[in-house]
């Protein structure tokens, strides 16, 4: 094999960049001859830079208003080939997990792959690990689902109400495009609809948005499923459903499961 031939892998900044980078994704980060990142914050910005300084480069700039996100990961994507296709050992960086709503990191790697470049993503903090963390909860206690918000309900989902549900990006429910500055869903009222088939509207629901720097706190506002339309919902909005019903064991399969 050509020991000039490219490489990518992926790696998550994590939520809280600087606690959160783990030392496998420090070292990859320095090693490698191009690095191209996603993340939300300055700070963010500024580890990455001083990490492998002059050969890293942010791709949020292929954002533009009112352009299809779906156009933007494309690019995203060509990018990070074309890196590799030039040789080079090429490191992206993604916000969170960089494979949990990341798709130009996971079509990058199938693809490159594909054409017989070695590809592979290290597992970071996302803002789910945040959540279980920061709301005080036990994914196995009840059992939890997770969906995306509006695919959750264009495909009609239907939810298991004995079981915690995830929402995520319910703050951008309906758009497929992205807004700097007028980030408001669309037909948000198709959204509570949808809950209110399966949960009672005055259901405590918590909308949580991950800290992202130390010492701040997370936002854990808990409202009604019937005031969900009033509350207020950004871009980082992440809803949690606790289970609204008590699951009903068979205590008979139980004491024989014991018994064996």
């Amino acid at each position: 094999m050509d020991s000039k031939k490219g490489s990518l892998v992926v790696v998550g900044s994590g939520i809280k960049t600087v606690g959160h980078l783990t030392q496998e994704a420090l070292a990859w980060i320095k090693a490698a001859d191009k690095v191209f990142y996603v993340v939300s914050d300055p700070v963010a910005e500024g580890v990455i830079q001083r990490l492998n300084p002059g050969k890293s480069e942010s791709l949020s700039g292929l954002y533009e208003e009112g352009k299809r996100r779906m156009e933007t990961y494309e690019q995203m994507i060509e990018r990070m080939m074309a890196s590799v296709h030039a040789g080079m050992r090429t490191c992206a960086a993604y916000y969170g997990h960089p494979g949990v709503f990341a798709y130009p990191t996971h079509m990058a790697i199938k693809r490159l792959q594909k054409q017989g470049y070695e590809a592979f993503m290290l597992p970071g903090i996302s803002a789910e690990d945040c959540l279980f963390a920061e709301l005080g909860v036990d994914p196995a206690t009840t059992g939890c689902q997770s969906y995306e918000a509006t695919a959750f309900v264009i495909n009609g989902h239907v939810p298991n109400p004995k079981a915690a549900l995830i929402l995520w990006q319910v703050g951008v429910f309906g758009r497929g495009d992205y807004s700097r500055s007028n980030y408001q869903p669309k037909g948000f009222h198709y959204f509570v609809e949808h809950l209110a088939k399966f949960y009672p509207t005055d259901h405590k629901v918590c909308i949580y948005e991950s800290a992202m720097f130390p010492g701040c706190k997370p936002r854990e506002d808990w409202v009604a499923i019937q005031d969900l339309d009033k509350a207020r919902l950004t871009p980082a909005s992440t809803l949690y459903i606790p289970a609204s019903e008590r699951a009903k064991p068979n205590l008979e399969l139980l004491k024989l499961l014991e018994s064996l």
